[in-house]
């Protein structure tokens, strides 16, 4: 199996779905994923196939207590504006669905052929400050950064120690469940201080090595966890020039 086959959610699930929040997949037929693909949004909401798949994702969230979230095999509508209000909550199948379709993320997924499923957990209003990109090097922890570089998270610094050898322990563990090669694992940290896998992307570009910031460089010995630095605080008498 290749990095990229394993990356996708139905797959790698199946392989470490006790480290993963409870997922349901729903199948979409290849035609629903070309007219999603076309951004036709008029198109798409007279489809009788949208309204078929609409029925399937009832039957689904029936067994889902209070929202979800819904992804697609490789991707996430994260440019969507119920991702950017709500962190992408939905309740009823109808939101489910249309939030999907009206994501540009999703359409070029389809239009690549990327749209095989539709994957559903249950919402959490996950803590930015305990979601970490995991960079897996022949099974061993090589990297691991700060998802969200919104701001310096104070509380983070004095958990630095724990959640490397956390997230190490974790990364060796589930090796041998892994493909050959490196790996990029995208976790979270319980407040029980378990981890959860949120999803896998491939070594190297398109995915982005946030906080390494470059993926050309040494990958040989381990970065340790990298956050952002407390921004700095100028005193005294500052004169600035223009």
């Amino acid at each position: 199996m290749t990095i990229d086959e394993f990356c996708r959610m139905p797959v790698w699930y199946e392989a470490l779905s006790e480290y993963a929040f409870p997922t349901r997949f729903v199948p979409v037929p290849e035609e629903l994923a070309r007219l999603i693909a076309s951004g036709d949004a008029e198109a798409v909401a007279a489809s009788p196939l949208a309204d078929a798949m609409i029925s399937e994702l009832k039957k689904v969230l029936a067994g889902v207590p209070g929202n979800c979230f819904a992804s697609i095999d490789g991707c996430a509508p994260t440019d969507t504006e119920r991702y950017a209000g709500k962190r992408g909550a939905t309740y009823s199948a109808k939101s489910t669905f249309f939030n999907l379709a009206s994501s540009a993320k999703v359409r070029a997924a389809a239009a690549a052929g990327a749209m095989k499923n539709i994957c559903i957990r249950p919402f959490r209003r996950m803590s930015w400050p305990r979601e970490f990109r995991l960079f897996i090097r022949d099974g061993k922890l090589s990297a691991m950064s700060q998802y969200h570089l919104v701001r310096h998270f104070r509380r983070l610094e004095g958990y630095r120690d724990r959640y490397w050898q956390m997230a190490a322990d974790f990364a060796e563990m589930i090796s041998d469940r892994l493909p050959a090669g490196n790996i990029v694992a995208d976790i979270y940290f319980t407040s029980g201080w378990e981890i959860l896998l949120i999803d896998f992307n491939v070594w190297g570009p398109p995915t982005d090595p946030l906080m390494l910031l470059d993926w050309d460089r040494d990958w040989s010995e381990p970065a340790g966890i990298c956050l952002m630095a407390e921004p700095y605080r100028l005193q005294g008498d500052v004169n600035v020039s223009f």
